[in-house]
């Protein structure tokens, strides 16, 4: 093996191990990381003002369970998360449920909570919207 060969085989394996990023895919990861922490922010203040532990939003799971729990539907539903594509419409349920319950719109939860979460749920956390129950009772 020469030289040259070793320096390449070098440069692949830091490059596979990620070493060696380039700049638009770190302002990617810094811009997703941000979204997310805006996310999980927006829903520990909702989750507070519905009468529920805010801790409960870093919870991967138990995030999902609380906002069905503030639906105001059976926990079991959370077993349906696990079926593919049925997951996603469940997840849409719930969170147009979400958004009745604080007293806002279709068009809220569809875009503000399920397309853009990090805006809608700090828009529920830190506006004026106040928790009014559970849309099903």
């Amino acid at each position: 093996m020469q030289s040259h060969d070793a320096i390449v085989l070098a440069r692949q394996v830091v490059e596979a191990a990620g070493g060696a990023s380039n700049p638009g895919q770190t302002t990617g990861q810094v811009i997703g990381l941000l979204l997310g922490l805006l996310t999980i922010v927006g829903m520990w203040v909702t989750f507070q003002k519905a009468g529920r532990h805010g801790w409960a939003a870093i919870i991967p799971v138990y995030n999902l369970y609380t906002l069905i729990k503030i639906t105001g539907r059976s926990g079991w539903w959370l077993l349906l998360f696990i079926i593919p594509l049925v997951n996603v419409v469940v997840y849409i349920v719930i969170v147009l449920d979400v958004a009745a319950s604080f007293g806002k719109g279709v068009l809220f939860g569809a875009f503000g909570l399920w397309l853009f979460p990090f805006v809608g749920f700090p828009v529920l956390g830190f506006g004026s919207a106040r928790y009014e129950g559970t849309p099903l009772f």
